[in-house]
């Protein structure tokens, strides 16, 4: 039987994209004094949070926080007792380092925000709008609520482009969205088309609810004696459930070398004459991607993009594609999402069981060229991923499927678009009769340029954070 969601308690960034609300900003923010003058803005912030209940029609506003935001804020042991370690020791630890591939030019001590050596990261707060003046507004009174003296500062603020339903380097992008058990369809789907697309049940992104081993994922519990008040929801294992209807977010800024992309598809298909090639530019790029510009799938369209299939999801890869002549073996898709491909028995359900266990709900948005970087060029994607296991959802995303240079059989292809080249550039292998195609010295086409781990948490225990005083500090 599903568990009922309780949408009135989870934040709307994990029930929907926010579509309609094309202009958005994040202001990503550092305690500056007292952690009770730092609640006490939160607090005033907190009402206009938004809710999973509804679309929102003209703004959303939703918050989360680092592992030392909570602490700073006052949720100190036992609360983080019950956070993971990953989350706890954050992106940039060393060992989470070298697992996520961030060494290199990738390093966090190269990052703009949220490396070792800049301006600690506590809250982000998240701004949607309808459009840009309605932005402006709401950020304007965003600022006089949180910026207040003593409350907090600003680490970075980042902005970001339209939403036109295009990333930087020119692909359709929100396609591939997960359906949430509970949800209807096209708010789950991020309002996208998912035909076919398998249903995954909503304890894989939202704390308190079974996941897809149909148990509970970790959460923080407090002694009933941290809630007097009673404002947490009460666990089932005893105790007040401050995880319960939150979620992980992973928050990455990647820059997308543009230019680098576009110059390498060029180079790699310049006719015998030395022209440029652009049809055979736009089917590189579809190969290394695993879909056209326009979103068809290569599995169903391998020649030619096909505006019938530009939401196309519901397709496999063992029955139609196995040797991957259709859609490299090492193309993006193929490595994000692997479908019915995975041991064992790849085909089956058991195949397609195993893939949505490793499931992120993304929520990114596009940013650049504005002229505030250090190269008013510089754009790319805020990466926004929702999961309940950092570990087993965005981490083995990561590091098993799309740095892996070993992945379906290859030997030396990481992600031939996202992967970061460490010791070497790789290799992009396109399958082929009677002959592959190796494409060898592929460079890094994004780089991170900040990142942390933050706990979105739910409305009560947002609530509960920001007006219930920890047991250190009272009288």
């Amino acid at each position: 039987m599903t568990m009922p969601l309780e949408l009135d308690d989870i934040q709307g960034l994990v029930t929907r994209g926010y579509r309609t609300l094309t202009s958005a900003c994040f202001l990503v923010l550092a305690t500056a004094g007292q952690a009770a003058t730092a609640r006490a803005a939160l607090g005033r912030l907190a009402p206009r949070v938004t809710n999973g209940r509804a679309e929102p029609a003209d703004t959303a506003v939703n918050v989360a926080l680092t592992s030392d935001g909570l602490r700073r804020l006052g949720l100190d042991t036992p609360g983080l007792d019950g956070f993971p370690y990953e989350f706890v020791v954050g992106m940039t630890d060393p060992d989470r380092s070298r697992f996520l591939g961030d060494v290199g030019e990738n390093a966090p001590r190269y990052w703009q925000w949220g490396g070792p050596a800049g301006p600690p990261v506590h809250v982000l707060v998240m701004l949607y709008a309808r459009d840009e003046r309605r932005l402006g507004q709401l950020e304007a009174e965003t600022r006089r609520e949180v910026l207040a003296p003593g409350a907090f500062t600003e680490t970075v603020r980042l902005g970001t482009a339209e939403l036109i339903g295009r990333e930087p380097f020119g692909f359709r992008d929100g396609i591939s969205q997960p359906l949430i058990e509970g949800l209807p369809k096209a708010t789950a789907a991020g309002d996208r088309g998912t035909d076919g697309e398998q249903v995954v049940r909503a304890g894989e992104f939202v704390l308190g609810y079974p996941n897809e081993y149909g148990l509970l994922t970790d959460r923080p519990l407090l002694p009933l004696p941290y809630d007097p008040l009673g404002v947490l929801p009460r666990a089932p294992e005893g105790g007040a459930d401050f995880g319960r209807n939150g979620s992980y977010l992973v928050f990455r800024q990647l820059r997308q070398h543009v230019e680098a992309f576009r110059d390498y598809l060029d180079a790699e298909t310049r006719r015998p004459d030395g022209s440029s090639d652009p049809a055979a530019q736009e089917a590189l790029a579809a190969r290394m991607l695993g879909r056209w510009p326009g979103g068809a799938p290569l599995v169903r369209s391998p020649e030619h993009d096909d505006p019938a299939l530009a939401t196309d999801n519901g397709f496999g890869y063992h029955a139609t594609d196995p040797d991957g002549l259709r859609c490299p073996l090492g193309a993006h898709i193929r490595r994000a999402n692997p479908r019915d491909s995975l041991d064992p028995r790849p085909g089956s359900a058991d195949s397609v069981a195993v893939g949505r266990r490793h499931r992120l709900l993304r929520r990114g948005r596009p940013y650049g060229p504005d002229g505030t970087a250090d190269d008013p060029d510089a754009r790319g994607l805020h990466f926004l991923g929702l999961n309940a296991n950092i570990s087993r959802q965005f981490e083995f995303i990561q590091h098993t499927w799309l740095d892996n240079p070993n992945f379906n059989g290859l030997h030396d292809g990481p992600d031939p678009i996202v992967a970061a080249r460490q010791e070497r550039r790789a290799t992009f292998t396109e399958q082929g009769r009677p002959f592959r195609t190796r494409r060898l010295g592929l460079p890094q086409f994004v780089t991170v340029q900040g990142g942390a781990y933050f706990f979105l948490p739910g409305l009560k225990a947002l609530h509960y954070l920001c007006t219930v005083v920890p047991e250190g500090e009272r009288q």
